[in-house]
């Protein structure tokens, strides 16, 4: 615990203490956000406001992580475990896509970056290469870091290589590459407010370093009761990379925050969808992980809904999409909106989380 709380500080701290040298650099370089010119008015006198900040949440993220694997490494000589290298791979993978399409943005001085289909191309490619991995890497008893058992509660799962094992595989990889495109993209729509999908993945990935603690200490390695223990490789890593990441996001919030002085752009966005959706995967919790981040869930929702009605019936269900431009248009100032999501999200985390231990506690679908 004494790795998970040095590596805590030290992710808090760098990105506490590093944004404003990193928000220099990129006002030096004159890497700033454009605006839509269809968005809220609102918005305009955000032009120019430094972009690329989610550089800073990885690397805070991958410097707590450092430290802390040493710490643990030097006071009881453990090495990380698959789980939290395969996370925070996916987590640099999704990033890099982003920050090639917020380059690709500040280079053309516009607010499109990369094409849709090279986005999503690129997101594939990684989904594959991580679903592909996490099936690897056996440890000591036999679990690889994700298995063919899509589980909806702690007892109750659908197992894919009922289906064969190589079709198994090819569900469980296109389930994967669903799970990280729609995480990565959720957490891109919601990052259109000052602080609302930093202060929103805050809340989801405490929410997680509970969840995974918990799975820690119930873990059926550990000789617990067979029903009431979860067969998760790595529970403590995951917790321990939640934990860097939300320590990360309070960091970058002090500065994201309303007026923001940078923007965490695709970069973070798709980084921290990645880690998410990587963490729900490696859990066992994709299911639960729709409340986990169910504001993120709203805001893809609202824009499924407003694209489809426009489409079906050339009306528009909502002033403007995703949902929190929404209330924009009704009047609602920016810091309100984004105070009342962080509170929607806290609530949904905090069913969330009741649901995980009662199904431990009553065990749902026995």
């Amino acid at each position: 615990m004494i790795a998970l709380v040095i590596g805590v500080a030290v992710s808090l701290f760098v990105a506490l203490i590093g944004t404003p040298f990193f928000i220099k650099l990129l006002k030096r370089k004159h890497f700033g956000q454009f605006i839509r010119k269809d968005g809220p008015e609102s918005h305009y006198v955000k032009r120019g406001t430094p972009t690329m900040g989610g550089v800073m949440i990885i690397v805070a993220t991958l410097s707590g992580w450092i430290v802390a694997s040493f710490v643990m490494f030097i006071s009881v000589g453990r090495l990380p475990h698959a789980s939290s290298v395969l996370v925070l791979g996916l987590m640099v993978s999704l990033g890099a896509l982003g920050f090639l399409d917020d380059y690709a943005k500040v280079s053309n001085q516009r607010s499109l970056g990369l094409s849709p289909v090279a986005k999503i191309v690129g997101q594939g490619a990684i989904g594959i290469i991580f679903a592909a991995l996490s099936l690897l890497f056996p440890n000591s008893g036999g679990l690889t870091p994700a298995s063919l058992n899509i589980q909806i509660f702690k007892n109750f799962n659908i197992n894919l290589a009922l289906f064969g094992t190589v079709f198994g595989v090819v569900l469980f990889i296109i389930w994967v590459n669903f799970l990280v495109t729609a995480w990565s993209n959720a957490v891109n729509l919601a990052d259109g407010l000052d602080g609302l999908a930093s202060g929103m993945s805050l809340v989801s990935f405490a929410s997680y370093t509970l969840l995974c603690l918990w799975m820690s200490s119930q873990n059926c390695a550990l000789g617990k009761n067979p029903n009431h223990c979860y067969v998760v490789r790595d529970p403590w890593d995951l917790a321990l990379v939640a934990a860097l990441i939300a320590a990360a996001c309070v960091g970058f919030l002090w500065w994201n925050t309303s007026p923001a002085q940078i923007f965490m752009g695709d970069t973070g966005s798709l980084a921290l969808g990645g880690a998410f959706a990587g963490i729900s995967i490696l859990s066992g919790t994709e299911i639960l992980a729709v409340l986990i981040g169910g504001v993120f869930v709203l805001e893809v929702l609202s824009d499924i809904i407003q694209i489809g009605s426009y489409k079906l019936r050339k009306k528009r269900v909502f002033k403007m999409a995703p949902i929190h431009h929404h209330f924009e248009f009704l009047g609602w100032s920016e810091v309100t909106i984004v105070t009342r999501f962080w509170i929607l999200q806290g609530a949904l985390a905090v069913i969330a989380i009741s649901l995980f231990y009662g199904d431990w506690v009553i065990g749902f679908g026995v």
